[in-house]
């Protein structure tokens, strides 16, 4: 499951049947929460909500995941989820320095 430290990305395709989306969530604890990842230029954590069946414009089943009425936003996705998303690059923090002490070159 992609968790907060180390997560990977699950599914091979941009549309999942409901039988891949199975075979990838058999693969997590069942125990797990389900959230949804959302805005890659700004990625959040929200809630999930009902799951409603439909049909597509051209007559295929479709499954909706519904945000619920009462949206809860979790706050930032984790680093490492939206790097495994590939909507970050993975980076470093930047490098630490004594205090006390100046870049050199500085006055």
């Amino acid at each position: 499951m992609a968790e907060s430290k180390g997560a990977e990305q699950f599914g091979p395709s941009p549309e999942l049947s409901v039988g891949e989306l199975l075979d990838l969530l058999s693969a997590c604890g069942r125990d797990a929460v389900v959230r949804l990842a959302i805005n890659p230029d700004f990625p959040m954590s929200h809630r999930t909500g009902d799951v409603v069946g439909a049909r597509d414009e051209s007559g295929r089943p479709v499954v909706f995941i519904r945000e619920p009425e009462e949206t809860e936003q979790f706050g930032p996705l984790p680093p490492d989820v939206a790097v495994a998303l590939t909507w970050h690059q993975p980076t470093d923090p930047p490098p630490r320095r004594r205090r006390g002490t100046r870049p050199s070159g500085g006055q």
